[in-house]
């Protein structure tokens, strides 16, 4: 019988645990560190210990191995056991791959770390499919079927059943040389985002284990699995596929479409991203939160000299003719500034202002509330009251207040993906109830992201955003301030957004709370009677 790679757990006293990696040919990697460690101490055979998808799958199993022993909740032991035998199997197969490393190599730009390297070909048998692994990442790679294309794209693991894509050709990316490109303009975002080639694998999407990726993760295109553990990898200091598994892994996954924290949403989640937004990967995340959002637009308000200021609005005013709303306001404190609107989340508003009874009437209302509540428990929807369906529907992806509150947070990242690209600045941000948090997300993000523009003010109008939190993040964002307008009076963040966070205070009807230096409340409680009184009774500090 051949050799079959092995990948073995070995614990190491009361914290401490190994995991050892040796290949079908007897090349070994020994892992060794603890659950808090990111990058665990290794020794071993060159070729194993260079490939960081290898290493960072190996260690991510290590990791899961190590939580299903020590916990004993049945439900989150089984989710480990899960994800464990998912990354070992995913380190296996790399494992195996690296035996067959060749001598010949070619130069491409790789679709699991989106760099421009060599990629050397594996030497197998006789009318295989040529494979390769690639010398950044060391990721299974192949040639793009696409006519002509000289890039690569993700290979998997198994056989080839369909072509496989490079991200190009998959839409995963707008352009691997546009990936680290520039505007000068903001109302120049659309070039910087329209897909340079086809996309050539409709028709042919399957799912696919991504192997540089968290094993148990899945795939399909238009999906950014890679890129969003990317991110959030690279933050910790990784790159390429090491960002990708490590990411992963840490976020713990989850989908796209439900906005699983895993993948797209949380302030925690996307504030981290910050790091790799002037990179191909932030790019690959900015590209598919635009794309995901059909309504998704920069639009130019008015032209100016001064500082560009953008606003976004909430779900009571997300349809409104922005620039009457926000006129007054923005002219008399930035008289000299261009002004734009960023469009996003209309589906998601929509819904979730239905659900409320906000612009349908009580016969919708009632429909859209007897519909979430059949998806919410019955015993608990009797203790939380009649707006329990919102916070108690058990499917995510159907909750009209979740999805929201993902896609604001999407959209921040976006936005600062697209502002961490331009030349001009310092932006003024202003945004209002959910477009606060939108606006709040993208300075976070900006602050982490390397030579980004700077952010000399946020204006947040009746955020809908919890009043209690870590606000260091918001404070580093901002060269002048970030100016929290509350109202005490507002009856939407106060029992709405109550329910909806489970009995949390909104940042826009307490205020923030926070002894930063930046960090401003202003008391509005005397001007603003209700949620859209804003626009009308503030006046921007």
């Amino acid at each position: 019988m051949a050799p079959v790679p092995t990948v073995a757990y070995q614990p190491a006293g009361h914290d401490a645990f190994r995991c050892s990696v040796v290949s079908p040919r007897g090349l070994w990697l020994e892992l060794a560190g603890t659950l808090a460690d990111v990058e665990p101490s290794a020794e071993g055979d060159q070729a194993l210990t260079e490939n960081l998808a290898l290493r960072h799958n190996a260690w991510a199993y290590a990791k899961h191995e190590k939580l299903h022993r020590k916990l004993r909740a049945k439900e989150k032991k089984a989710s480990h056991r899960k994800q464990a035998d998912s990354h070992r199997k995913t380190a296996a197969i790399i494992a195996a791959l690296v035996d067959l490393r060749g001598s010949n190599r070619r130069d491409g730009w790789c679709s699991a770390c989106f760099a421009r390297t060599a990629h050397t070909r594996l030497v197998q048998g006789f009318g295989r499919v040529p494979a390769y692994l690639c010398d950044s990442c060391g990721s299974p790679t192949l040639t793009c079927a696409a006519p002509r294309c000289a890039h690569m794209a993700t290979r998997g693991s198994g056989p080839i059943a369909l072509p496989r894509y490079c991200a190009e050709h998959r839409h995963d990316i707008p352009g691997f040389e546009k990936s680290t490109s520039s505007i000068s303009r903001l109302e120049d975002y659309e070039g910087l985002l329209t897909f340079e080639k086809s996309d050539l694998s409709r028709g042919s999407r399957v799912t696919v284990g991504v192997v540089m990726g968290a094993g148990a993760i899945a795939m399909t295109a238009g999906m950014a699995a890679p890129a969003i553990g990317g991110a959030v990898g690279s933050f910790a200091g990784l790159s390429g596929a090491a960002a990708t598994s490590y990411g992963l892994a840490a976020l713990g996954g989850g989908s796209l479409a439900a906005g699983g924290l895993g993948m797209a949403g949380g302030t925690m989640v996307v504030t981290a991203t910050g790091g790799a937004l002037g990179s191909a990967l932030g790019f690959s995340i900015t590209s598919s939160y635009v794309s995901d959002d059909k309504s998704f637009r920069i639009e130019q308000l008015r032209g100016g000299d001064g500082p560009p200021v953008i606003v976004a609005n909430g779900f009571l005013t997300e349809s409104s003719d922005t620039w009457a709303g926000w006129r007054p306001m923005i002219e008399r404190r930035y008289p000299d500034s261009p002004v734009y609107r960023i469009h996003w989340g209309a589906k998601e508003l929509r819904a979730f202002a239905a659900l409320l009874g906000w612009g349908v009437g009580r016969a919708g209302a009632a429909a859209a509330l007897k519909q979430a509540a059949s998806r919410a428990s019955r015993k608990a929807a009797a203790k939380a009251g009649p707006l329990s369906p919102v916070l108690l529907a058990a499917d995510l992806a159907k909750n009209p207040w979740h999805t929201s509150k993902v896609r604001a947070d999407r959209t921040g990242v976006a936005l600062a993906g697209i502002l961490a690209r331009t030349t001009p600045g310092p932006y003024v941000l202003v945004g209002h109830s959910l477009g606060a948090r939108v606006m709040a997300t993208a300075a976070m993000t900006l602050a982490s992201a390397p030579q980004a523009p700077p952010v000399s003010t946020v204006h947040l109008l009746g955020a809908a955003l919890g009043s209690k939190g870590d606000w260091r993040a918001l404070d580093d964002a901002v060269t002048d301030a970030v100016y929290n307008y509350y109202s005490t009076r507002d009856d939407v963040l106060k029992r709405v957004y109550r329910v909806v966070q489970g009995g949390q205070t909104a940042a826009g009807y307490r205020g923030l709370r926070s002894t930063f230096p930046r960090i401003k409340d202003r008391d509005v409680s005397r001007r603003v009677a209700t949620h859209s009184d804003y626009f009308s009774h503030v006046r921007l500090a």
